[in-house]
């Protein structure tokens, strides 16, 4: 396989989870990135830790969707993440509602 082949195969890939992501969007209420992924999903529970002297978080995600290229599964039930890093959860907004028409 060239470099070529794996750009165009990553490319690709790359393309199939954007487009999955426009499609489940609508059904999670928060987005939660963190220094290693990014999440959709319907619950999620951040709390700072200490231990030690050093102050960590632990994020519970339930009802979950991951933005990972090279997962085979994307959707989870429940999912725990321990960071030394930055967490951001984000509500989305409700979708109750049709866009206008341009």
């Amino acid at each position: 396989m060239s470099a070529e082949d794996l750009e165009k195969y990553e490319t690709e890939q790359e393309l199939r989870l954007y487009r999955e992501y426009r499609d489940v969007v609508g059904i999670f209420k928060y987005v939660v990135e963190t220094d290693r992924r990014f999440y959709l999903c319907n619950s999620v529970d951040v709390k700072a830790r200490t231990e030690a002297g050093e102050v960590f978080f632990e994020v519970t995600i339930t009802d979950a969707w991951v933005w990972d290229i090279y997962r085979p599964a994307r959707f989870a039930k429940n999912i725990k993440v321990l960071t030394f890093k930055d967490v951001n959860v984000e509500e989305l907004a409700s979708q109750d509602f049709e866009p206008p028409d341009r």
